[in-house]
């Protein structure tokens, strides 16, 4: 019988969950396109730009240790509603902003609704599916919407932005968010760890936040005033501070925002390693070829969306197989695949010429592209769940969704300081050419693509070297047992 049956509800919490861990994913890229309208609108300089994809991904990053924390100690479902709701407040006043420092603002109070929503939504996931076939299948499902929000933000965020104006890129969320939030106590049921004291790990939930929000400032801040520069060195040096001292709490904590015992693991230590450079390609690929598109070949926004639609399809067609692969092939040969075929997309794309032509130039890259990112975000998120405690489901969870958000922030922040070092100098070498001319932009563009190439090599080295190679599914004759909380709904269907 079909995994998929209307006596099973477990594929309803699904849906759920998916949209809206798809609606998280999706802002990341949605505003890329948005980006010079908001420019213009809002009187934002070169500068700080970037802030408004930062303060986002800086605070959903962040934060995501102790949403998943929250999660298992409070509860899932309650984590999951309230970050709905933040989600869908700040997203209101992001489309009603008035001024660089509010937009900011609420970009960084939604990226908090993220944090909180996020890994909510796996670890519900996790419970909701025992380890096997059946959460494999869903881990696809879950994966096609992480892997194709990126695509699928910037496709859409052309749309809004040409044919409306850039405030729906965020009004966009609010009925959704709603909707949502409606579902949650129908489909979800009340999950959380069964502690007698519930305890928060204030110190490490503090120091970890501080710590990899001053990585990704610091990363920042390093475009403008310099990698040697003194400020910059003092801000990473604080931030390894700070993470360090993380580290020496959560070996003493009593009660452990993140339990270093779970990197006993090597697969869980490989998939996440691996998480955080797929999710910087991901976030910074886009970001660069959306600037490309527009400041080199001089594409609107909506064509600029159109030219990402291969892209965005393939990565959904491609997650969606991406289970069975696994199934036969296994995690470690599944990722490595992906990463080698992402990383043989980007090293395409790192001859982007002056007057590209969509179909022979670029579109090829995008396929492979595609292929390739639905092929690492599947087996990725299955290595980093596989084997993890129920009791630790939060935090596993929050952990994963960290490294691809942090590798993201991590990721825009050094590319565009690497595209804008190397067009000033391409400039400065070639008299008479402007740093912020095609030609010096594009060559800035090439420089970052070959970075990216970099890390997906190194990746796929991770994958071989740390994640197992045996195949995670479990045989198709042993479904996953309905949970607790669900078979009230199963029995009631």
């Amino acid at each position: 019988m079909s995994i998929f049956t209307k006596r099973d509800p477990r594929w309803a919490a699904l849906a759920l969950i998916v949209v809206a861990q798809f609606m998280v994913v999706l802002d990341v890229a949605i505003v890329n396109v948005a980006l010079p309208a908001i420019k213009s609108d809002l009187d934002f300089s070169q500068a700080n730009l970037q802030w408004v994809v930062s303060a986002y991904a800086i605070m959903f990053g962040g934060a995501l240790l102790l949403g998943g924390r929250l999660a298992d100690i409070l509860g899932r479902r309650r984590l999951f509603g309230a970050g709905l709701a933040l989600f869908a407040v700040s997203s209101l006043l992001c489309g009603l902003a008035w001024s660089e420092a509010s937009l900011i603002g609420f970009r960084a109070l939604q990226g908090l609704g993220g944090a909180l929503l996020a890994p909510a939504a796996l670890s519900l996931l996790m419970t909701i599916f025992a380890e096997g076939r059946d959460r494999n299948v869903a881990l696809g499902i879950y994966g096609a919407a992480a892997g194709s929000g990126a695509a699928v933000g910037v496709l859409l965020g052309g749309i809004l932005t040409s044919y409306l104006s850039w405030s729906w890129v965020f009004f966009i969320n609010v009925p959704v968010a709603v909707a949502a939030i409606a579902l949650t106590p129908v489909l979800l049921r009340e999950s959380r760890v069964d502690v007698t004291h519930r305890h928060f790990d204030v110190p490490g939930a503090v120091s970890v936040t501080a710590g990899l929000m001053l990585v990704v400032y610091a990363t920042t801040r390093a475009a403008t005033d310099g990698w040697g520069s003194t400020s910059t060195i003092a801000l990473f040096a604080v931030a390894a501070a700070l993470i360090a001292s993380f580290i020496a709490i959560e070996l003493r904590s009593r009660s452990p925002l993140l339990p270093m015992r779970i990197f006993r693991s090597r697969s869980l230590t490989g998939a996440n390693a691996a998480m955080a450079i797929v999710g910087a390609v991901a976030f910074s690929e886009f970001f660069v070829l959306t600037l490309y598109l527009q400041d080199v070949l001089r594409y609107s926004a909506v064509e600029t969306g159109l030219a990402f639609l291969g892209f965005a399809l393939t990565v959904v067609v491609t997650s969606n197989i991406a289970q069975a692969v696994v199934g036969r092939l296994g995690v470690r040969a599944t990722l490595t695949f992906g990463l080698l075929a992402s990383a043989l997309s980007v090293a395409w794309l790192t001859r982007l010429p002056l007057d590209a032509t969509y179909v022979t130039d670029l579109l090829p890259a995008f396929i492979l592209g595609g292929a390739g990112m639905g092929l690492s975000f599947v087996p990725v998120t299955i290595a980093s769940l596989t084997g993890v405690q129920r009791s630790d489901a939060g935090v596993a969870s929050g952990l994963v969704n960290t490294s691809r958000q942090i590798g993201g922030a991590i990721g825009i922040a050094a590319v565009s300081a690497v595209a804008a070092t190397s067009s000033a100098a391409y400039a400065t070498a070639h008299d008479g050419i402007a740093a912020t001319s095609p030609l010096a932009l594009d060559h800035g563009f090439q420089t970052a693509l070959y970075v990216l190439t970099g890390l997906l090599l190194i990746g796929a080295a991770i994958a071989v070297t740390l994640v197992k190679p045996a195949p995670v599914a479990a045989p198709a004759s042993a479904p996953a047992p309905v949970e607790p909380e669900l078979a009230p709904l199963r029995d009631a269907a």
